[in-house]
């Protein structure tokens, strides 16, 4: 399997993965949200959310249509990404997703026990994702 294939698969579950908490929500009425929390700037990472967007596109969800996605950027300001993390509970979001930043995983994990944190960062000795329960309802991909 070839390094694009493999980064295809994984786009498609990382969308997957981020939409499986939405179908509860979308019973309350509302779109369900998707937080989208990252340390770095929106310009320079139009790449990954250009891959997010296609990954849940190919999973049946459309951003303002059936699902919403609320974007928090830290702009190289770590420090602000457990106040970033907090709006996303507070706002009720029904997933946080933390693409590519173990610091933006942390600030979610350390802001809520119940939303799902989805995570695209790699493990160093192997360097492929896997897949780790993290809760009753929720799981990781780190």
């Amino acid at each position: 399997m070839t390094a694009k294939m493999k980064r295809r698969a994984f786009i498609t579950l990382l969308g997957g993965a981020a939409a499986w908490p939405l179908v509860a929500r979308a019973q309350q009425g509302r779109l369900p949200t998707i937080g989208f929390l990252h340390g770095g700037f929106s310009e320079s990472n139009e790449h990954r959310i250009a891959a997010f967007r296609k990954g849940l596109n190919e999973t049946g969800y459309i951003d303002g249509e059936n699902v919403a996605i609320e974007f928090r950027w830290a702009h190289d300001q770590t420090g602000r990404l457990p106040e970033l993390a907090a709006d996303l509970v507070r706002r009720q979001v029904a997933v946080i997703v933390t693409p590519g930043s173990t610091t933006s995983t942390h600030a979610a994990k350390a802001a809520t026990s119940t939303i799902p944190i989805v995570s695209d960062m790699l493990q160093q000795s192997s360097r492929e994702p896997y897949l780790r329960a993290r809760g009753p309802h929720s799981s990781d991909l780190v």
